[in-house]
């Protein structure tokens, strides 16, 4: 959920002219009446039907009426499971599948890399994931693409650089982590080399501590648990919509308070804005009914109707379940409200 300066001033430009329109609304009511009793009844009937017309004209509550999203397959369906998360709420393609000059998925080139973020610290280069040998991880056993994925670590043992979510993958669950690796060994393969990362600062010796031990299942039953699991493990959107702390970790005493900018993302001109996606009642997004925070999520359309920014894997988040699309909106409701301070713009 992300807004621009443009959407700003158009909001102020409408503002402007209502204002004007009340006005001027404002100075007809105002006039004296002189055409008498009988006028002055008509001119009341018509008064009547006029806002009973305008009552008739109010928008009525937005419903989500999407077709039906199957549920998820089984989890011994590996490679069933797998597609269901990476081709849903996880999004993986989002970063990984290749994008044209304008920031635009390119068709083919679907999990071959090359999305790019530029900061100061690094330019990220996202890799090709696809089961090609030389350009791919075709290569790479199911342990190394495990580790890769919770870890940061490459098949040669170097350490990735950001901003891949690594310590929120660390809590996928084994089964889960198998049906993603499934699925990828399934999507055909691309010849596709992605230059490499540049990193303008000092890494650590490790993003994180490694995964020892198999991680356990979350049951859906357990509703709250496993909206978490979906939107903070697996679909990683408190990564975007959570404020950095000083050392660059999510400042989750604020979680969903936003306010993150990612410059031109994926080659677009403009930047993108993490929103705030607590329950703030006028920042955040505390008074919209689960229908509109639905449609915001799938479809990019914030509640007064604008279209976000295609930042977000809006593609992808269709694809996710009826019963999962409720469970992310019923966690996500839990951010109590908060703040965070938008970033100063840089004077070039």
């Amino acid at each position: 959920m992300f807004t621009n300066t443009f959407t700003q001033l158009y909001r102020l430009l409408a503002a402007c002219l209502l204002a004007v329109a009340l006005a001027a609304c404002s100075q007809d009511a105002e006039m004296p009446d002189s055409s008498g009793d009988v006028e002055a009844e008509a001119g009341s009937e018509a008064a009547d039907e006029a806002v009973a017309d305008e009552a008739a004209a109010e928008p009525e509550p937005y419903v989500f009426d999407r077709p039906f999203v199957a549920p998820s397959p089984p989890l011994t369906d590996l490679v069933g499971r797998g597609e269901y998360l990476v081709e849903g709420i996880a999004g993986c393609g989002n970063c990984h599948s290749g994008r044209d000059e304008t920031g635009e998925l390119v068709e083919g080139l679907e999990y071959a890399g090359n999305f790019v973020i530029e900061e100061p610290i690094f330019t990220a280069y996202a890799p090709n994931i696809t089961p090609d040998p030389e350009t791919g991880i075709g290569n790479w056993t199911d342990e190394q693409i495990e580790r890769a994925i919770r870890e940061g670590i490459r098949e040669d043992g170097t350490l990735m650089g950001p901003p891949m979510a690594f310590a929120y993958y660390q809590d996928i669950s084994s089964t889960d982590m198998a049906a993603i690796i499934a699925y990828l060994r399934s999507v055909p393969a691309v010849n596709r080399e992605v230059p490499e990362s540049i990193i303008n600062m000092e890494l650590p010796p490790a993003w994180v501590e490694p995964v020892t031990e198999p991680v356990p299942d979350i049951p859906p039953s357990d509703r709250l648990a496993y909206g978490r699991y979906l939107t903070h493990t697996i679909g990683h959107c408190t990564q975007c919509h959570t404020p950095l702390a000083e050392e660059s970790i999510g400042d989750f005493s604020r979680i969903g308070s936003g306010m993150n900018l990612y410059p031109a993302p994926f080659g677009f001109e403009w930047s993108a804005l993490a929103a705030n996606i607590t329950q703030h009642e006028t920042l955040g997004i505390g008074a919209w009914t689960d229908d509109e925070i639905k449609r915001a999520i799938v479809y990019g359309i914030s509640r007064d109707g604008r279209e976000l920014l295609p930042f977000m894997g809006y593609s992808y988040y269709e694809k996710v379940s009826d019963e999962d699309l409720d469970l992310i909106v019923e966690y996500v409701k839990t951010f109590p409200p908060s703040v965070a301070e938008a970033p100063v713009a840089e004077e070039h």
